[in-house]
């Protein structure tokens, strides 16, 4: 597969390195942006990032490694990030993304992200999504969804069967 980057994709990015004093400072908002336009951050995007900012591509991928909205692999049509952390882990999202696992025929014992064959869920859990009053939290794509029980669950499915 080659990589190119879009012309319209490349122009912002060239005026968006203009507001940064250090062409340095515009990579985290070179990464959003390609993972807004491919929905994830290709390797031969940290590598061009690293070309255009004048960094080494070391500089790019520990930014890409470090942060955890930013994707490395394409993700389903549906993406499920059930939080692991303590609240949420006490009122039960170790159930919770096992029920999601099983229903969609991943392996709940693996903790990678996880995409269903036919590419339209994909299961990942982590790290606190910011509503330990209303565990457990369950992120579809952009929407929070708070107190979440099996029966919720099923629904998010549903809905992303269609």
């Amino acid at each position: 597969m080659s990589f190119s980057v879009p012309p319209t994709l490349e122009a912002e990015l060239d005026e968006l390195a203009t507001h940064y004093p250090q062409k340095r400072s515009a990579s985290l908002m070179f990464l959003h942006a390609f993972q807004e336009h491919f929905g994830h951050v290709p390797r031969e995007a940290v590598e061009w990032t690293a070309r255009k900012l004048g960094l080494q591509p070391i500089n790019v991928y520990e930014l890409v490694t470090f942060y955890p909205m930013f994707r490395q692999q394409p993700v389903g049509k549906t993406h499920i990030k059930v939080c692991r952390t303590l609240s949420c882990a006490l009122a039960g999202s170790a159930e919770l993304r096992e029920h999601f696992c099983q229903k969609l025929g991943l392996d709940s014992h693996k903790h990678t992200p996880q995409t269903t064959a036919d590419g339209k869920f994909t299961v990942e859990f982590v790290e606190c999504l910011a509503s330990c009053g209303t565990a457990p939290v369950v992120m579809v794509n952009d929407d929070l969804l708070e107190k979440v029980t099996v029966t919720e669950a099923d629904r998010v499915l549903a809905s992303g069967k269609k």
